[in-house]
Parts: structure tokens; C-alpha cells; sequence
């Protein structure tokens, strides 16, 4: 009986074991994908704005609340929160980082669904990887046309001119443009284009903005003139764009 007795319980004490030791093999895997994209992201690759949408759609995450939105705010300030530390580590101005952080953080405030909260992530996860990605570049330019490429990043938003940028870093406006053309092989004009461009095929993977909403964020005169410089850029239309992602299962149709 004794014998029957301690196999029993050497038998449950291995299961438990083997259990224990498959966990920690699932932790450590969620831990090493999880990481992944910040990797990805601090070394300013663009395919980390994908990868980290497809974990926080995942289910990858742990459950830190009963209330749905409560959960996916208190993931996001984790995600946030490493983030800004791997853009630091990755040599993002610390003041900058957390500045971006601080204000991420007052737009989560305003959340009031989980699919708010999911577009803050991507917006903010693409602010990040685009900021590392222009610092790759960094050492191939002056510090004008540094200063020119970080100012476009940041004013996309608003009416970017050479004129604009020529009084930002304090040159001739044709110097400026001849300089320009000559370190990156592209005008200003095209290389703000392309930027915008970027940005508008990111809003349309990965957020639920309208087209009119996207060409009044990128400072177009209107959502027509916004759509036939996508489809020069693209050689689509925004919403033939967006219908191939959603086919290609990124866009939740």
C-alpha cells in the first residue's frame, strides 16, 4: 500500500514538474516574441509597427483586470513603458523620449473603448520606429539637412516648405535645396511627399481613420488631391490600398 502510495505521489510530483517546466518554456517564448518588436523597433525597423499589432491582437499579453478597457490601458502603459526605455537604449534624446511618453500617456486618458487604446499603440509604437529609423541616417547627413529630415518627421501635420525649412536651419533657401538633393538624392518636395506617403500607408494598415481624416492629418487641400498623390505614389487608390491589406489579413475586415 505504501509503495502504491509513494508512486502515486512521485507520479503527481513529476507531472507537476513537467507542467512547471512547460509554463516557464511558454513564458520565456512570450517573453522572447515580446521583445521582439521593441528589438525591431529600436533599430528603426518599419516591420516592427506590424509585428507589434499582431502581438497586442494576440492575446499574448497577460489579463491584468476584469474591466476590458481597464485591461488594455494598464498594457499599454507596460508597452509604453518599454518602449520609450528601448528608444533610449537605443539613443533617442532621454528628454525627448519622455516627453513622447508623458503625452502618449494624457491621450490614453481620453481612450473610452479598448479599439481607442489599440490605435494609440500603433500610433504610438509607429512614433517610435520612425524616430529610430531617421537616427540610422543621421550619420550620412549634415546637420542641416539632419535638422531638416527630423523637422519633416515631426510637421508632417502642417505645410512643410523650403522657405519653412530654409528659416529653421538658418541657410539660403537654393543652398538648402542644392545640399539637400546632393546628401539624400531626392528634392525636399519629394522626400516630404514620400514621408507623408509612409505615413498615410501605415494609417491605413493599421488604424480605422477615414481618407478624408487621413489627408486633413497629413495637411492636404482636400481628400481628392490626397488621393491622387497616393496613387501616383502607390499606383492604388486609399481605399484599394486598404481592401489589399484586409485581403492579406492585417486590416480586420
Amino acid at each position: 500500500m505504501e509503495v502504491w502510495h509513494m508512486a502515486v505521489v512521485n507520479e503527481a510530483k513529476l507531472g507537476y514538474l513537467d507542467f512547471l517546466s512547460r509554463e516557464d518554456r511558454v513564458r520565456h517564448h512570450r517573453y522572447v516574441e515580446e521583445m521582439k518588436q521593441y528589438d525591431m523597433m529600436r533599430s528603426g525597423d518599419i516591420n516592427a509597427i506590424n509585428e507589434s499589432t499582431r502581438l497586442w491582437d494576440s492575446g499574448l499579453y497577460g489579463h491584468l483586470s476584469d474591466d476590458p478597457l481597464l485591461n488594455v490601458k494598464y498594457r499599454f502603459v507596460t508597452t509604453i513603458t518599454l518602449a520609450t526605455r528601448f528608444a533610449i537604449e537605443g539613443g533617442m534624446d532621454e528628454e525627448d523620449a519622455y516627453n513622447a511618453s508623458d503625452l502618449y500617456i494624457q491621450d490614453l486618458e481620453q481612450c473610452k473603448t479598448p479599439d481607442d487604446v489599440r490605435r494609440l499603440h500603433t500610433d504610438m509604437m509607429t512614433f517610435f520606429t520612425w524616430a529610430m529609423a531617421d537616427m540610422q541616417k543621421l550619420e550620412t547627413h549634415s546637420k542641416a539637412v539632419n535638422e531638416c529630415m527630423d523637422y519633416i518627421h515631426y510637421h508632417l501635420h502642417e505645410k512643410i516648405t523650403v522657405p519653412i525649412l530654409a528659416e529653421h536651419v538658418h541657410l539660403n533657401p537654393t543652398y538648402l535645396s542644392e545640399l539637400f538633393a546632393r546628401e539624400t538624392g531626392t528634392t525636399i518636395s519629394q522626400y516630404v511627399t514620400d514621408k507623408r506617403m509612409e505615413a498615410a500607408e501605415n494609417m491605413l494598415k493599421y488604424s480605422e481613420y477615414g481618407f478624408a481624416e487621413i489627408a486633413r492629418i497629413l495637411a492636404y487641400r482636400s481628400q481628392s488631391h490626397f488621393t491622387k498623390v497616393f496613387k501616383k505614389h502607390s499606383g492604388m487608390t486609399p481605399g484599394e490600398y486598404r481592401r489589399k491589406y484586409a485581403q492579406a489579413g492585417i486590416w480586420p475586415e
